[in-house]
């Protein structure tokens, strides 16, 4: 007995032991095993409504829940197919027909049709839901005629339901980019019945997007939203494609703090990080490379200047805050080189176009330009706030414009760290002087950064309207041949950046984290990524 009673002791003391240098099974380990793949996802979602988002994190969740008549392919940025599985154009270009799949579902089993898309369109156009990328349905005849009430008729829009299957889209110039353009989130269709439920076809932030409530067609489906914690997607069982889906679920992280994010990654929350703070990157280079990813992204941030408020109303003074900032000591030494200095609003090969750098730094015609405003050396020149969205990265790039504009033309300039939906809400009602600002392309076409500025854009957000830039894109955007497009939106640009309702700052990339375990997640020059046919393989 006594004997037994040591070999017991031995065998417990060795399992102990062994499990003790074991390592822990981490929330990320667990995820693998249940197919669930975890995110940070940057900033809590202002909406889950299609026609509503403009956010680059609301629009990563979007994805997931909705599906458009196509998609973007991660690797090429072109079309390919989504809900239409085949489309054709006419020889003139302006006639696109979609054909909708027979298996297309929405979540609730019920068919999903081209009246769908119809009804979408619709809404997306209606002036009273001011639908900030109605503009992206422009393109479509008599578009823009309805979304500014000129037109009240909406059977005369160039898009009608041929037959249950069948979706023909009639353009008002030619636009050869339609089939990209239609994956866009402002494309998606919605679930009338659900809509009319909430009363939400010309309102905002109704109860229709709530999980318990949300009707979509995307290959997952809103099982939880805990406010500023997660939000949980799950297998959408009605989805056409089904049979290459390979997660069970996405697990969403609201999160705007990145070395938090960071955090997380490294204690096994997650699998794949939003950011990465550019000082860290040396890190993981030396000592955990297979971690780190930095991928192309087409990405631009500027400033943009309320040019509805005094002195910002003055050319002039934008010109001057423009010319002051030093983009290259900003990208070398505030971001490590993670970054390229911006000397144009467009990122460089956007669609094989290439900008002209105009925003250059001069401080000498700087300085002669505040002076020439009324404001020699800064003197009298009024303490502006600069605001932006709570972000370590932000506020280091702005507490160095700030000193540079302090040591540059003798101006104070106050910084404001909001939450991320205040300073989104304060950038469309125009409640800021200058703001940070950064977007993401759409889509691989220089039209989808110089478009923002058209008076009629919900995304201009700076007060600024402009007949000679808005003449020049639009004839540029019915020029079908490509070079003497690509030389007109270069002669709207160079009129943007002469007007300076914006100040370039950098171009980015994607910089993050990645769990080895995830397997098709390719790097995505748009930032998109279809989360069905990502796969999770245990190490």
């Amino acid at each position: 007995m006594k004997l037994l009673r040591i070999i017991l002791v031995l065998t417990v003391t060795a399992t102990v032991l062994l499990s003790s240098c074991r390592r822990a099974s981490t929330p990320a380990d667990q995820a693998i095993n249940d197919k669930t793949l975890l995110l940070g996802n940057g900033s809590e979602p202002q909406d889950l409504d299609p026609q509503v988002c403009t956010a680059l994190a609301d629009y990563n969740i979007l994805i997931s829940l909705f599906e458009g008549l196509t998609c973007i392919d991660e690797k090429t940025s072109q079309a390919v197919p989504g809900v239409a599985d085949t489309w054709s154009c006419s020889s003139d270009g302006r006639i696109y027909t979609f054909h909708i799949r027979d298996n297309a579902r929405w979540s609730n089993g019920e068919p999903l049709t081209s009246n769908d898309f119809v009804y979408s369109v619709k809404r997306a156009l209606t002036p009273e839901l001011a639908c900030e990328y109605s503009y992206l349905l422009f393109p479509v005849l008599n578009a823009e005629a309805f979304n500014t009430g000129q037109l009240k008729d909406f059977s005369k829009v160039g898009i009608k339901a041929v037959n249950a299957h069948t979706l023909q889209i009639t353009l008002g110039y030619p636009c050869p980019y339609l089939p990209t353009l239609v994956a866009h989130q402002v494309w998606y269709p919605v679930h009338e019945k659900t809509l009319t439920r909430f009363n939400a076809f010309n309102k905002r932030g109704t109860a229709w997007t709530k999980p318990e409530n949300l009707v979509g067609n995307g290959p997952f489906i809103l099982k939880s939203w805990v406010p500023n914690s997660r939000i949980v997607v799950t297998q959408n069982p009605n989805y056409w494609d089904n049979s290459h889906s390979h997660l069970n679920a996405v697990v969403f992280y609201p999160n705007d703090n990145i070395a938090t994010d960071e955090s997380n990654f490294r204690s096994g929350q997650l699998h794949i990080t939003w950011d990465l703070l550019p000082e860290r990157i040396l890190h993981y280079q030396k000592n955990n490379p297979t971690l780190l990813r930095v991928d192309p992204l087409s990405d631009s941030s500027f400033l943009r200047f309320n040019v509805t408020k005094k002195p910002l109303n003055d050319r002039r003074v934008r010109q001057a805050l423009s010319l002051a900032i030093d983009r290259e000591a900003i990208a070398r030494d505030v971001l490590y080189n993670s970054r390229t200095p911006a000397y144009a609003l467009t990122p460089l090969n956007t669609g094989c176009y290439n900008p002209k750098p105009e925003a250059v730094t001069n401080i000498g015609l700087a300085k002669k330009l505040l002076a020439e405003a009324g404001y020699p050396e800064g003197k009298n020149f009024p303490v502006l706030e600069l605001q932006m969205n709570t972000d370590a990265i932000n506020t280091k790039i702005f507490e160095a414009i700030q000193e540079m504009w302090r040591n540059n033309l003798g101006i104070k300039i106050n910084l404001a760290n909001l939450d991320f939906r205040i300073w989104l809400d304060n950038q469309r009602t125009l409640n800021y002087q200058i703001s940070r600002s950064r977007w993401v392309g759409d889509f691989d076409d220089p039209s989808t950064y110089i478009d923002l500025f058209l008076s009629d854009s919900g995304n201009n957000r700076t007060g600024w309207v402009d007949p000679e830039f808005d003449k020049l894109d639009k004839i540029a955007n019915e020029t079908l041949d490509p070079k003497k497009r690509f030389e007109l939106l270069q002669k709207a640009e160079s009129r943007l950046l002469y007007e300076a309702p914006i100040a370039p700052v950098f171009y980015g990339t994607r910089t993050y984290l990645i769990n080895p375990a995830v397997h098709g997640w390719e790097s995505s020059l748009l930032g998109i990524h279809r989360y069905q046919y990502i796969e999770l393989v245990a190490p």
